[in-house]
């Protein structure tokens, strides 16, 4: 039994209880589409989900470790800042302080206890 997904980045699931792997196929009138099969069992060519026309299989990197890209770009970003953290001159300056106005004074006040 053979899957086929058109949405890239699907999770691998089993086929038959093998463990598989995510293939790139493209179409010359459709694009590309992806095929998942048992690892090692990748035909050279697969027909189209759209068109059924033979397709070519593209060699494209593994996308091992691959998670999201907001927390690729974290881990990116600590990776590039665990060596060479970005130096600063001088800390930043403090934003303006905004005093709330008393109240005016009530004669009344002044009877009260004090602590």
């Amino acid at each position: 039994m053979i899957v086929i997904t058109v949405v890239p980045g699907t999770p691998h699931n089993d086929v038959e209880g093998a463990l598989v792997a995510l293939y790139r196929y493209r179409c010359a009138a459709h694009g590309a589409f992806d095929l998942t099969t048992p690892i090692g069992t990748a035909p050279e060519t697969a027909p189209c989900p759209r068109c059924t026309a033979t397709s070519a299989r593209q060699y494209t990197a593994p996308m091992l470790g691959r998670g999201t890209d907001a927390a690729m770009t974290l881990i990116d970003r600590t990776r590039a800042t665990a060596d060479t953290p970005a130096v600063v001159g001088a800390p930043p300056p403090r934003p303006a302080s905004r005093r709330t106005p008393l109240a005016p004074p009530n004669p009344a006040l002044r009877r009260l206890p004090r602590p």
